[in-house]
């Protein structure tokens, strides 16, 4: 049908005078329109070009590099009791009628192996009632050192009214140490929070218990253990194998209470840094807190030196970064500072860590 459709349409044309080509439908062979893009409308204005808000390179928050202080170093006058740690062994007598030497041991020392209590031989050979001569005792030791500091600078005055210094009082000399314990203690209160030093000495002690309760073991004991063994309580490897060192040097009689007791500090000093675990300030620490020395000064503690610092005037508020190191004050000017306050420099020492506590500005 279609077909006699397209015949009759061509005769049509034909006799019109039109082409049969012209007749072709429009769909089937007129191109479509190509679509043109629309033309980008006119831009608005131009206002001032906004700069996108840069971000701020997040500045890390310099920290202050740990400063030891006597809370760090508190560790090392505590000794063990039942279900935990608590302070040092309380004295029968705290007014302790006996000689004092700012140059030497002031603590009674228990002897690591034997529990015997050892004394140093100057506090040991004769009464103070004997020796009317000799002024400084046990009873009056932090008093004579407290008048000497203000004595020295004035500025020392609100120091020592606001601060009581339990360490040098007639109760703190009257404390019986163990100078094994103390030195244990501060192995392994190196690099560790207070919390967790105080759980790892008490587990520590637990691995030695016997049916009389919890003691410090000695070192004999200590000497004899393996190190897996000593690990149980929390040491690292090196922690073990320097609290297993201080022990035979202790058992072997190289160190011992008579030892720190009575030698010069030089010595001590000498004889404990030699030991591995101990570095000076652990030892000096161990002096002033444990041994009870007056004149032991440690320059390398970031404490003592800001409060140098601020207790000479300085606005410490900015450290001063050089060699890479914090520093408020240089050790030859501490060193310098300190000469003044022999022999007691360890009571200086204690006093420079509360200097922030307390105004010192008022006695410019």
């Amino acid at each position: 049908m279609s077909s006699r459709r397209s015949a009759r349409l061509t005769a049509i044309a034909e006799s019109a005078g039109v082409k049969a080509a012209e007749l072709v439908p429009p769909t089937a062979s007129v191109a479509r329109p190509r679509k043109r893009k629309a033309a980008p409308k006119d831009p608005e204005p131009e206002s001032a070009p906004v700069t996108p808000p840069r971000r701020r390179a997040r500045k890390e928050t310099t920290q202050l590099p740990a400063t030891p202080t006597p809370k760090a170093a508190g560790l090392i006058a505590e000794s063990v009791h039942e279900n935990g740690l608590t302070p040092p062994r309380k004295p029968k007598s705290a007014a302790v009628n006996r000689l004092a030497d700012p140059n030497r041991t002031n603590a009674p020392l228990f002897s690591p192996e034997t529990s015997r209590i050892i004394a140093p031989k100057l506090a040991a050979a004769v009464s103070p009632s004997k020796l009317p001569g000799v002024r400084t005792t046990a009873a009056n030791l932090l008093e004579e050192a407290c008048a000497h500091l203000i004595k020295v600078d004035a500025r020392m005055k609100p120091l020592v009214e606001a601060h009581h210094c339990r360490i040098f009082s007639p109760e703190g000399l009257a404390e019986e140490v163990d100078p094994f314990e103390a030195l244990t203690s501060g192995i392994i209160s190196q690099q560790v929070s207070g919390a967790a030093a105080k759980s790892i000495k008490a587990r520590f002690v637990v691995l030695f218990d016997d049916s009389s309760g919890p003691r410090f073991p000695q070192p004999s004991q200590v000497a004899a253990t393996p190190i897996e063994t000593l690990r149980t309580a929390g040491l690292s490897q090196r922690k073990a194998e320097y609290v297993q060192g201080l022990a035979e040097k202790f058992a072997s009689g190289e160190l011992s209470a008579h030892l720190l007791a009575d030698a010069p500090y030089g010595e001590v000093l000498e004889k404990l840094i030699a030991v591995r675990g101990l570095g000076r300030w652990s030892v000096e620490m161990f002096a002033c807190f444990a041994l009870k020395r007056m004149d032991v000064f440690s320059v390398g503690d970031l404490g003592v030196q800001r409060g140098m610092a601020a207790f000479v005037g300085r606005d410490v508020a900015k450290l001063k970064g050089k060699g890479g190191k914090w520093k408020y004050m240089s050790e030859k000017e501490m060193e310098e500072i300190s000469e003044r306050f022999r022999p007691y420099r360890s009571l200086f020492m204690w006093y420079m860590w509360r200097v922030e506590e307390t105004d010192v500005s008022t006695m410019e």
